[in-house]
């Protein structure tokens, strides 16, 4: 083999050697699509056909899915109603039982009004006004008068006082004054009830 056999370009360092560095540092027009089409890929070309068996089985569960749903939300609403009904209940106990305790206390001021100690400009009205106002804003109530028809589901009767001219059961006098709490009734009213005389 002699020099002349050698071509050109296939000599190192010769004239075709720049050429060939050039074409290799060039990059393929076919590489930079193939590499463009890679950053547009969407999940469905990576996921292939998993993606669309997965859907075709949600698809075909979404009946259940969404009776399952619908009765979770049912289940949260009933849950959600009974802790705010339970909630109100125990106010309304809490309440009855501080009321339950002054409920003494008023009958005493009660008393001590009869007899004249609850005085206008005494110390002892303004402690009676106090603690009424108290009890009025817990919802307490207070009933039973002389006068009023006798309710055997609101009122004790003690004593039974065969009356002429009297048609319906009615109170003659209130021994204890009778408390309320909304619908809960926290004591009855002790009275002396008028009926018909034989």
């Amino acid at each position: 083999m002699t020099d002349k056999d050698f071509d050109e370009n296939e000599v190192p360092g010769g004239e075709g050697s720049e050429a060939a560095a050039d074409e290799a540092a060039r990059p393929d027009p076919d590489l930079q699509e193939d590499a463009a089409g890679d950053d547009e890929l969407t999940i469905e070309d990576i996921l292939g056909t998993e993606q669309t068996d997965e859907a075709a089985v949600v698809d075909a569960e979404n009946p259940d899915l969404l009776l399952d749903l619908k009765r979770v939300q049912a289940e949260y609403a009933n849950y959600r109603r009974r802790t705010e009904e339970q909630r109100e209940i125990e106010i309304e106990r809490a309440k009855g039982s501080v009321a339950s305790g002054l409920l003494p206390v008023l009958d005493d001021l009660d008393r001590a009004e009869k007899h004249g100690d609850l005085a206008e400009g005494s110390a002892l009205l303004a402690i009676a006004e106090k603690l009424r106002a108290v009890v009025a804003r817990l919802g307490v109530e207070r009933y039973g008068a002389a006068g009023e028809v006798f309710d055997p589901l609101q009122h004790e009767a003690i004593v039974q006082v065969p009356t002429p001219g009297a048609e319906t059961p009615t109170i003659l006098e209130v021994v204890e004054v009778g408390y309320r709490l909304g619908a809960i009734e926290l004591r009855p009213a002790k009275v002396v009830v008028a009926v018909a005389a034989e």
